[in-house]
């Protein structure tokens, strides 16, 4: 007779590595902002280090939204006592959030790109078309069935990316200066 299957399968022991598993615990994060990377002290923990700069932990404690009981309940007024104030304003690095702000509020270079195909599209139905986007929506062309309105929006969207309008406009001024000669 046969033995049971349990009995039949080998054991397998799952070796861990404690030395390489205590490396990997004790390892400090990659901090990749480099506001936070400079005021990190190393010594303290995760929760201490944000406090100092002023950055929420938890988000949850930090923007406490109230339940349907305490909106019912009237508001009382608690005054702050100074003492605890002074204590934490000696440690808070306040230019962590500052130069973080500053960083946020800068302007963004736009990436947005149309793609390739989609441009040669555009361009096949401005040259034959000009600005007539009823005709374009009829166009055999118009692979997707897109209505007239959405071709004006691409188009709209294309002229307001100067790198890709001005190459076109470019060779368009090529093709009228060889054609008027």
């Amino acid at each position: 007779m046969t033995k049971v299957r349990k009995q039949k399968k080998s054991k397998k022991y799952r070796y861990v590595n404690r030395k390489k598993l205590k490396r990997r615990k004790s390892k400090l994060p990659s901090i990749k902002c480099p506001q936070v990377k400079k005021a990190w002290e190393q010594r303290r923990t995760v929760e201490q280090n944000l406090n100092d700069m002023g950055l929420a932990y938890d988000p949850n404690k930090a923007l406490k939204i109230p339940s349907a009981k305490e909106l019912l309940q009237p508001m009382e007024v608690v005054e702050e006592s100074s003492d605890c104030g002074d204590e934490m304003s000696l440690h808070i690095k306040d230019y962590v959030t500052k130069e973080l702000e500053s960083e946020a509020k800068a302007p963004r270079v736009k990436n947005f790109r149309l793609p390739n195909n989609q441009v040669t599209w555009l361009t096949y139905l401005m040259d034959k078309y000009k600005d007539d986007y009823k005709a374009m929506a009829r166009d055999p062309k118009n692979y997707y069935q897109e209505t007239w309105r959405q071709i004006r929006n691409k188009i709209k969207k294309f002229k307001n990316i100067p790198e890709q309008y001005s190459k076109y406009m470019e060779s368009h001024k090529k093709q009228s200066s060889v054609e008027s000669s």
